[in-house]
């Protein structure tokens, strides 16, 4: 079967102007109508990484948020926010970040995720402990980031759904699977095939370049992408981004277990990836190693529990 890949120039993050271009991006994929039904629930996933740089690109724009909810409220759909930083609670980040206006205005739920195990129909991974919320939500709704990232090279929509494992679990899995580079990258494709997302947006009007996830600087792109395949967009922003598969794990993880198509099986009804190609995208200066060892563990294992339950209760409290 061919992937579906949408593609669109787009460089603004005024609300109508990225309304009307998102509307633009999911019609050859049916509109948001054929992804959501009346009365489904559905979990919108941006990437909420921190609340340490809020003018520096590292997480999902409030606005594409906002005006994603807009157009699953416009198909009757019940849309709520979920993530689980690494630092700190989602709510939280959410705030840093600026979504609180914009969220507050649509009554949208801010939704912290708790754990369950669900089965995987991998040979390498017998199960993995998701949040209950991203399993039991009728559509699953993937907002990346393009990134550059100091781990895995990039981080785009699979590496996204990571934020589904719930709490501390994402650094246990970092010293349990980092210490072998390919086996990381299937746990994080094994992840992604297992949540399944209905629908993938990639906000690439600003990007984060450089030492990311987090250290590196914004660069302006242009770029909207949708796909309800998401081994599929990855691939095409690694094109884009003129990336050599093979130094992302992800994609050489997919492409392994047949779940990324060959790159004739990806149609583009709109634009080509050489209409939006990225010139001297920076990657990381230096890869550092995917395992975590135990006492970085327990000191980011500290650190997040010192934001959610001590520095953002302060912070919420100053401000009344």
């Amino acid at each position: 079967m061919t992937s579906v890949v949408s593609l669109l120039n787009a460089n603004s993050y005024q609300l109508q102007p990225l309304r009307s271009n998102l509307e633009v991006l999911l019609e050859p994929l049916g509109g948001m109508h054929a992804i959501v039904k009346p009365g489904d629930r559905v979990l919108l996933k941006p990437n909420l990484l921190t609340g340490a740089r809020p003018t520096k690109e590292c997480t999902t724009r409030p606005e594409l948020v906002y005006c994603v909810a807009q157009l699953v409220k416009a198909a009757a759909g019940k849309p709520f926010l979920a993530d689980s930083p690494a630092f700190g609670s989602a709510r939280g980040v959410a705030e840093a970040n600026g979504y609180l206006p914009l969220v507050e205005e649509l009554d949208l739920p801010i939704v912290e995720l708790r754990g369950k195990r669900y089965r995987t129909d991998s040979a390498e991974f017998g199960n993995f402990l998701l949040s209950k919320e991203t399993m039991e939500a009728d559509v699953v709704i993937n907002l990346p980031k393009v990134k550059s990232h100091a781990q895995l090279t990039l981080t785009l929509g699979v590496k996204n759904l990571f934020g589904c494992v719930p709490g501390k679990m994402k650094a246990w899995w970092h010293m349990e699977a980092g210490k072998d580079r390919t086996r990381f990258g299937a746990m994080l494709v094994e992840t992604a095939r297992t949540i399944a997302p209905d629908l993938t947006i990639m906000d690439g009007i600003i990007g984060h370049e450089g030492n990311g996830p987090s250290g590196g600087e914004p660069r302006s792109l242009g770029i909207l992408a949708a796909s309800q395949d998401v081994f599929a967009l990855d691939r095409a922003m690694v094109e884009i981004l003129d990336v050599n598969p093979a130094q992302v794990p992800t994609i050489v993880q997919s492409q392994r277990l047949g779940l990324c198509p060959e790159w004739d099986q990806i149609a583009f009804p709109l634009l080509p990836p050489e209409a939006l190609k990225v010139e001297d995208w920076r990657l990381p200066e230096q890869l550092i190693p995917i395992d975590f060892g135990l006492p970085r563990v327990m000191r980011s294992t500290f650190k997040h529990l010192y934001i959610r339950f001590i520095k953002e209760p302060i912070a919420a409290y100053a401000s009344r």
